[in-house]
């Protein structure tokens, strides 16, 4: 969908969807023939663009305006939120994420390595080098919709997604993410298998911390970042308001524990050094009533220098001179 867009100059603004689809839904018989739909914007300015080339196709790619022979009318789910703007664009995005839910190029633009988590804002980060030049006019009607803003303290750079909208990117778009993580082919089941079992380890210190903190809301950040080097962020007491305790997850299953740790973990765990904690948990154990994980603040010093845990190198980087 996004790829077919890309030849659009203008994909709407709230203004003039708002317009557009209280017009449609308001007229007596609610059918609108596509010179109806575009001679109502005929020699008309909104929000800055007389330009509106694209604004249909993407109503209907999304199901918002539904095509009868002829004739176009309101989707019967979407007439009921046109009595605001905001109301309409809170449905309208609600629309869109749930159509690219399964959109390859949606993907391409969010994924890991173009994305961050900021912890100041409690939300994603996405680099504007995402969109590139062939998806501005998708990146405009994110901005317009208010479904990613510009990032306060990095100015044409990046955006954050809007909190607004956390809980339904969580349930429309995330899952998704989540699957393509693993990967569908038979050499990455093994891989598929440690993912199962990290998230596994995750889920359980997320509800583990959250009691400790007496219901705090924290932050699951492996769930949209694979790279930050931390997978939760939360806080060592409820009454903190600021995230102070970053919690690299491990599972591992016997009597002595043990991890992997990759050179990304390691340097952040290096700066934030305090604030770093590793918790370990027993996957043999993991349901047992009142478990809880081994927690280990610091662990360049409580372990990397620590004579009672080894540190085996099990990989080599081999490069020619």
């Amino acid at each position: 969908m996004l790829n077919d867009l890309r030849q659009y100059h203008n994909l709407g603004t709230p203004n003039y969807f708002f317009q557009l689809l209280k017009s449609v839904n308001d007229s007596e018989n609610g059918n609108w023939s596509l010179n109806d739909l575009n001679s109502l914007f005929f020699n008309k300015v909104i929000d800055d663009n007389h330009i509106f080339d694209g604004c249909i196709d993407l109503a209907v790619r999304i199901n918002v305006l539904i095509i009868n022979g002829e004739y176009y009318t309101v989707n019967n789910d979407f007439s009921d939120s046109l009595n605001s703007v905001n109301q309409m664009k809170d449905k309208f995005v609600q629309f869109l994420f749930i159509s690219l839910k399964d959109e390859n190029s949606f993907h391409t633009i969010f994924q890991s390595q173009y994305l961050s988590y900021d912890i100041i804002y409690k939300s994603f980060q996405i680099n504007n080098s995402a969109f590139g030049f062939k998806f501005k006019n998708f990146r405009q009607l994110l901005i317009d919709f208010g479904a990613i803003t510009t990032h306060p303290t990095i100015e044409f750079n990046s955006y954050i997604l809007n909190s607004r909208f956390k809980k339904l990117f969580d349930k429309t778009i995330l899952p998704e993410i989540k699957k393509r993580k693993i990967g569908i082919d038979e050499f990455k089941k093994s891989i598929e298998k440690q993912q199962i079992y990290g998230e596994e380890a995750e889920k359980f210190v997320m509800e583990f911390e959250t009691k400790r903190l007496n219901n705090k809301q924290i932050d699951w950040v492996a769930q949209y970042i694979v790279n930050e080097g931390y997978d939760i962020a939360s806080y060592n007491e409820k009454d903190d308001e600021e995230y102070n305790r970053f919690i690299e997850v491990k599972s591992y299953e016997g009597n002595k524990p043990y991890f992997f740790w990759s050179r990304n973990e390691v340097n952040v765990a290096k700066r934030k050094l305090e604030n770093y904690w590793i918790y370990l948990v027993n996957r043999e154990k993991i349901n047992n009533e009142g478990y809880e994980p081994i927690m280990k603040q610091n662990p360049i010093e409580n372990i990397l220098n620590n004579e009672n845990w080894d540190e085996q190198i099990e990989k080599y980087k081999i490069s020619q001179r």
